[in-house]
């Protein structure tokens, strides 16, 4: 299998842009490229799909759907949790963003909605649930992916143990 071009099971650093109703909202400027093992749920499905046949030099402007991104706003993505299962020492005020572990024991992005004296409301939505994601992005490296990082489903960094 050739691995010149972007498909499940390589490894491709890219260069990226992420531009949500005309803001940027991250790029790769700050920490360099972007890798991710294609084929592994590593980014969301509406890029990853596009990006499939890039090969290395490649640009591609690509725009995701809420549904092939971080889905749709969920209006029943909220819960209230009592203020006592906070530990008393945290810092509780509206934006803050958490993360929290449900009942499988997944992580789970959270972010306060609202505080009463009896309980905080957590909105579960992906900050970016219902935006239209706009990228750029440039395939910088292609590259096989060690038998552990496929084994993992995700590229070690240097530095990475698990």
């Amino acid at each position: 299998m050739s691995k010149d071009t972007v498909q499940n099971g390589v490894v491709v650093s890219m260069d990226y842009k992420l531009t949500v109703d005309g803001e940027v909202l991250d790029s790769s400027d700050d920490a360099g490229p972007l890798q991710f093992l294609a084929g592994h749920d590593n980014i969301v499905p509406g890029l990853e799909r596009e990006m499939i046949g890039m090969k290395i030099g490649d640009s591609k402007d690509v725009v995701v759907s809420p549904e092939d991104g971080y889905g749709e706003f969920d209006e029943e993505g909220f819960m209230d949790v009592p203020r006592s299962e906070f530990p008393s020492d945290m810092q509780i005020e509206e934006g803050v963003e958490l993360n929290i572990t449900d009942e499988d024991g997944e992580n789970q992005f959270a972010r306060v909605e609202s505080i009463t004296n009896e309980s905080v409301r957590l909105d579960l939505n992906h900050p970016l649930a219902g935006a239209e994601l706009h990228f750029n992005v440039t395939v910088v490296a292609l590259r096989e992916p060690t038998a552990e990082e496929l084994d993992h489903g995700h590229v070690h960094e240097e530095g990475h143990n698990h």
